[in-house]
Parts: C-alpha cells; sequence; structure tokens
C-alpha cells in the first residue's frame, strides 16, 4: 500500500495538470514593432498614380544613310562628338566613280568644243550669204544704171530697143536673185539657230552629267547634315557599303522625352495630356503623356512623356528613369498606404492595432481604387486606425498579436 498510494497521487496529479492546461487558449505570438510597416488611416485627397520605368529618347533622330555605293575609307569621328551640318563623320572610296567623273568631264570638254567649233562654222556660212547679198545688190545697182543709161540712148536715138531690153532683163534677174538671197538667209538663221540649240542641249546634258558625278564624288564624304551629338557609327574601316546604307545616327540632346513602359493592366486608365513627374535620379522634370503606344509587347505598354520642365545636368539619351503618371484626383477619401499583398477592389485582412499599440488584431478591410502608394478603404477602417502593412503571411491563421 505504501508504494501504490504515491504512483496513485502522482498519475492523478499528472491527469489534473493535463485536464487544465487543454482548457488554456494558446499565447499569442509576437512581432517586434521595428521589422513591421504600421500606417495610420487618413482621410482627405488621394492621387491616383501609376508608375514605370523606361529612359530619355531624343525626340529629334536623324540617321545618316549612303547615297553612293563605295568603301569605308576613314571614320573621322566617335561617338559622342558634337556635330555640325557640314561635319564629315566617315569618308568613302570608289575608285570606279573616280572614273565616271574623269569621264563626264571630258565629256563636257568635248561638247563644249563641238559647239565652239559649230559658232565657227555658222558664222562664216553667215558672212558668206551676206556677201553674196552685198554681191547681189551691188550689181543690181549697177544694172539699173545701165537700164536707165540705155534709155537715155534709146530716147536720142543712139541705142536700139532690143539692147534696153536686155538691160531690162538683167536687172530683173538680178532683183529675183536679191530676194532669193535674203530668203536663203532667213532659212539660214532658222537653220542656224536649229543647230545651236541642238549642240547646246548636248552641252548641257554633258555638263549636268558631270555635276551629277562630282556630287557623287563628294558625297563619298558622308556629313551630319544637322546640329547635335554622334549617337552611333555603324560601320567599320574596309567595309562594303551600298547605296541607302545607315551610317550614324545623329540626335538633338537638347530636345529630349521620356519613354516608359507601364504595365497593361493599369495602362488603361492612362490618357493624352495627363501630367506626369519623371524622376533621372539627378532631379524631377514635369510632363505630359504625348502618345500611348497601341501595341502591348510583353505585357507592358510604352507611353512617350513629353518634358515641360528643364533638363538636369547630366540628363541625357538613355538614361534610366522613373515615371509617375496622375491619372485622377480625387477628394474627401479614406486611404491607407499601400499594403503588400494588397489588389485593387479586393477584401484582405489586416492587423488593426489597439489604441495602447500593445495588440493588434486581425480585421477584414475592402479595398477599392489603388495608386503607386497608397490604396481606397471602402469599408473595415476608420480614420485614425492605425494597420500593419507588411507581409504578415506567417500569421495566416491567428487572429491577434502582440507588438512588443
Amino acid at each position: 500500500m505504501r508504494r501504490v498510494i504515491p504512483v496513485v497521487v502522482i498519475l492523478a496529479a499528472i491527469g489534473g495538470i493535463s485536464w487544465y492546461t487543454s482548457g488554456l487558449k494558446p499565447a499569442e505570438p509576437a512581432v517586434d514593432k521595428a521589422a513591421i510597416w504600421i500606417d495610420t488611416v487618413r482621410r482627405g485627397p488621394m492621387l491616383l498614380q501609376v508608375r514605370g520605368i523606361g529612359k530619355l529618347a531624343p525626340e529629334e533622330i536623324r540617321w545618316i544613310p549612303a547615297t553612293v555605293n563605295g568603301f569605308v575609307e576613314r571614320k573621322l569621328l566617335e561617338p559622342g562628338a558634337r556635330v555640325q551640318p557640314d561635319t564629315v563623320l566617315v569618308e568613302l572610296s570608289d575608285p570606279q566613280l573616280e572614273h565616271d567623273v574623269l569621264s563626264a568631264e571630258w565629256s563636257l570638254r568635248t561638247e563644249e568644243a563641238n559647239l565652239a567649233e559649230l559658232i565657227v562654222q555658222l558664222q562664216s556660212q553667215r558672212l558668206t550669204q551676206a556677201a553674196n547679198l552685198s554681191q547681189t545688190e551691188s550689181e543690181h545697182r549697177e544694172a539699173q544704171l545701165e537700164y536707165e543709161s540705155y534709155r537715155e540712148l534709146l530716147d536720142a536715138g543712139i541705142a536700139s530697143a532690143l539692147d534696153v531690153r536686155r538691160k531690162e532683163s538683167i536687172l530683173d534677174r538680178l532683183s529675183r536673185n536679191i530676194q532669193t538671197e535674203k530668203e536663203r538667209q532667213e532659212i539660214s538663221k532658222d537653220s542656224i539657230d536649229t543647230q545651236l540649240a541642238k549642240q547646246q542641249v548636248r552641252v548641257d546634258q554633258a555638263r549636268a552629267i558631270y555635276a551629277l558625278r562630282k556630287n557623287q564624288l563628294e558625297q563619298l564624304k558622308v556629313r551630319a547634315g544637322v546640329d547635335g551629338v554622334l549617337q552611333e557609327l555603324l560601320v567599320d574601316i574596309g567595309q562594303r557599303i551600298g547605296m541607302g546604307t545607315n551610317l550614324a545616327r545623329v540626335v538633338n540632346p537638347e530636345k529630349l522625352k521620356a519613354e516608359i513602359t507601364i504595365s497593361e493592366t493599369q495602362a488603361r486608365d492612362v490618357q493624352l495630356g495627363q501630367e506626369v513627374s519623371v524622376d533621372t535620379r539627378n532631379g524631377v522634370i514635369e510632363g505630359r503623356v504625348s502618345r500611348i503606344d497601341p501595341a502591348v509587347r510583353n505585357g507592358s505598354v510604352t507611353v512617350d512623356i513629353r518634358l515641360t520642365g528643364e533638363l538636369p545636368k547630366g540628363a541625357r539619351p538613355d538614361l534610366s528613369v522613373d515615371g509617375t503618371i496622375v491619372l485622377e484626383r480625387l477628394d474627401d477619401i479614406v486611404y491607407i498606404g499601400r499594403p503588400v499583398h494588397g489588389e485593387p477592389d479586393s477584401r484582405v485582412g489586416l492587423f488593426r492595432l489597439d489604441p495602447d499599440g500593445k495588440r493588434a488584431t486581425r480585421v477584414m478591410v475592402t479595398l477599392g481604387r489603388s495608386s503607386v502608394n497608397t490604396m481606397e478603404v471602402k469599408e473595415g477602417l476608420q480614420p485614425g486606425d492605425q494597420v500593419i502593412l507588411s507581409d504578415m503571411t506567417e500569421r495566416d491563421g491567428i487572429d491577434s498579436i502582440r507588438i512588443n
């Protein structure tokens, strides 16, 4: 009996302790206040915003194409150099074009020599015709004098009527010759003008071909064409270049825009003209939405921002930026900071702190519209409430926690 009684007492004590502890609630887990993000529910105006990342891009881009075929002989500049319209970027070479320029030059000289020779020939022909007319007119005047003399002799009875008729016939023939020479001169003048015009066309054609070939030879020196900065040079020395090949890209660094990508689910509310703040990490520039890409690429939409503010120092093409677009301004609304797992128009469980801040209880909250850093509260919280916005997935299934 002395051995049995202690055993019974021990078993009874164990059973009583087990029964008592089974009726106790589990202890509340504790979290360190410094390790969680606590925000206060507020009431007032809220900005609906979306944020995207992107880069600065030039508004004015000029591609410099090759206008002739050739080989890259020299690269005179490197990307980043400041250029002017007459700045030579690349020098090309083309032996065939150089030969064509010489051929065109000699063709022009030949046609000009032919024109000069033709002018001399036609002037000589015109002088000959003028001399013939002058000779005929002189003979006509002499015949006129002889005819008048024979008329006087006929009246005096010295000359015969036959002699007078002969002189009159000679005079008529010379008159017709004068008229014929004049007509021949008119016809010759038209012929001369036609021949000169025809040869002048050949000269002009040869001159145009020579000018074209010479211009093509000059275009072997590829120039920038505009003021700006050389952004890319796409050729190597010795490379064969075809006409129309893009050789370089020149941009205007003074006129930049921002290109940011927005998630397609957030881009539905983006409209032209909306205000934007562009963060360049060296200053914030104000701007407005100027273009929205109609296509979706990899789940994102590209939005162009026209910058209205002054560019900060160091702003240049391809500089990484963040853009925040203001979609709408909401007045008199209840809102909190954006919870880690909060989605627009959803219902989530958040831990609300007690007034003393030592304990937090889970409450169901209905969220509405969302912004970059804030979300609308439709139900479950009141202005002034403090809630935990940190990731509390490890506390799923727990309704309350202690705050240390």
